[in-house]
């Protein structure tokens, strides 16, 4: 099979698809300069003809998939979700598209804890009072007075969504003895250390309210300026899911108020964040630049993900990890 191969897999992977007898065609722009390719790049290289794209960032449209041609039968996503890919286009040409769900869910998860504690012990304005070479705040109390916050035991997270992700924040959480409330209305059971709540008793609850849910129609703006008035004023929040989850107006307006205690993003509405983003100039933010997923394992597990699907769609099995099963059943109407 011919394969375009835009996302980042390891050597051996890739060693062991040309074992098998597929003529690859690898494009490294974005494994090596993190550097996204544009719809136009994409067409230019799916026009000699594919069987099989393998993307993690790049576009995946309708103009691609006519640029490889009528023997496309294979999308894979190396993404939770296959944002990339026009699902409608794929379902309709009866194209199967793979999905790595949960490849980042541990590195995101980590990512979240270490936000939480940023957040509440006031590390980066710490750090940054130090570096201007000062120590104490006056006369009579040194930095620990100046930079206090609190300890995450026995305070309440909140988590939106239930998903790989946060159930390993939960798991976390749990280490530091917090109380974990979920709102998911799609989870019925739990672990014992975890109590389902309402969207509103969690926002009410909370001390850290952290997000990671789908963006869905049902979902899109869910922390509007209503919700977010729930919150306490001391409380924290924490997006490492999608920035479409939370009006950004409303959200800002909060924190320029200080009606909420502060926030910590990894998502943007606009990525990158413009040069004269008006986030840069809150002091209760902490911005990461979309890194939850940025470490050496996330590719590993993609990768292991699609090379074990693609070889059980060679034998003729379905594959375990289809974002649109529907096609495998109108292709093989007998379960097969």
């Amino acid at each position: 099979m011919r394969m375009l191969i835009t996302a980042e897999l390891p050597r051996d992977v890739l060693e062991r698809l040309r074992a098998t007898g597929h003529e690859l065609r690898l494009d490294t722009t974005w494994a090596e300069q993190r550097h996204i390719l544009s719809e136009e790049d994409m067409v230019r290289l799916a026009s000699d003809g594919f069987d099989v794209i393998i993307a993690e960032m790049e576009p995946v449209s309708r103009r691609v998939m006519d640029a490889a041609g009528a023997g496309l039968r294979l999308i894979g996503a190396a993404r939770a979700d296959p944002v990339n890919v026009d699902m409608d286009v794929a379902r309709a040409r009866n194209i199967l598209v793979l999905h790595t769900p949960a490849r980042n869910a541990r590195p995101v998860a980590e990512l979240t804890l270490g936000l939480m504690i940023v957040l509440a012990r006031r590390i980066l304005p710490a750090d940054q009072f130090i570096r201007q070479g000062r120590w104490r705040a006056d006369h009579r109390w040194g930095p620990h007075r100046l930079f206090e916050g609190p300890g995450l035991a026995s305070m309440t997270l909140g988590l939106v969504g239930y998903g790989s992700v946060g159930r390993q924040v939960a798991q976390r959480a749990r280490a530091f003895d917090m109380h974990i409330l979920v709102y998911d209305p799609y989870v019925r059971n739990v672990e014992p250390y975890v109590t389902l709540v309402s969207l509103e008793e969690l926002l009410r609850r909370s001390d850290f309210v952290s997000l990671h849910a789908a963006v869905t129609p049902e979902t899109t703006g869910l922390l509007n300026a209503a919700a977010l008035g729930l919150m306490k004023p001391s409380a924290y929040l924490i997006n490492t899911a999608r920035a479409a989850l939370v009006d950004e107006k409303a959200l800002y307006q909060a924190l320029v108020e200080r009606r909420i205690a502060g926030a910590a993003m990894d998502v943007y509405w606009q990525e990158p964040p413009p040069p004269d983003s008006p986030w840069f100039a809150l002091d209760n933010v902490v911005l990461t630049p979309h890194l939850g997923g940025a470490t050496p394992e996330t590719p590993r597990n993609h990768a292991a993900m699609l090379y074990e699907d693609i070889e059980r769609f060679l034998r003729g099995e379905r594959p375990l990890r289809l974002a649109n099963p529907e096609v495998w059943d109108q292709l093989h109407p007998k379960g097969n």
